[in-house]
């Protein structure tokens, strides 16, 4: 059984940074596509990154250009790298694969908050 773990999160400043990683049980993230994930409060979880196995990305349209999504095969580990966060990031940021197949882990919170 494939288990995620997601780690990284925190209370950062609007125009801060944060690396958000997850790590698999399983061999599976390696090879097929990964995903981030995340859920603000009262609101419904959302896409917001994948990558492929061949290391092609893509983002949610409101975190382009600030979020960049890697892999680490080796690892077995998925990163979001997220630059110039704003409050409406704030969310608890999950893992899964692309689309989800698994079983969602805890997740890391994420506050953007001054």
């Amino acid at each position: 059984q494939v288990q995620l773990v997601e780690s990284g999160g925190g209370l950062v400043q609007p125009g801060g940074s944060l690396r958000l990683s997850c790590a698999a049980s399983g061999t599976i993230l390696s090879i097929n596509n990964g995903g981030w994930y995340r859920q603000a409060p009262g609101k419904q979880r959302e896409f917001v990154a994948r990558i492929t196995g061949s290391g092609s990305t893509s983002y949610a349209d409101s975190v382009k250009g600030r979020f960049t999504i890697s892999r680490d095969n080796a690892k077995k580990t998925v990163y979001l790298q997220m630059n110039n966060l704003k409050p409406e990031d704030t969310a608890v940021y999950y893992c899964n694969s692309y689309p989800p197949n698994y079983n969602w882990g805890q997740g890391t919170q994420v506050t953007v908050s001054s």
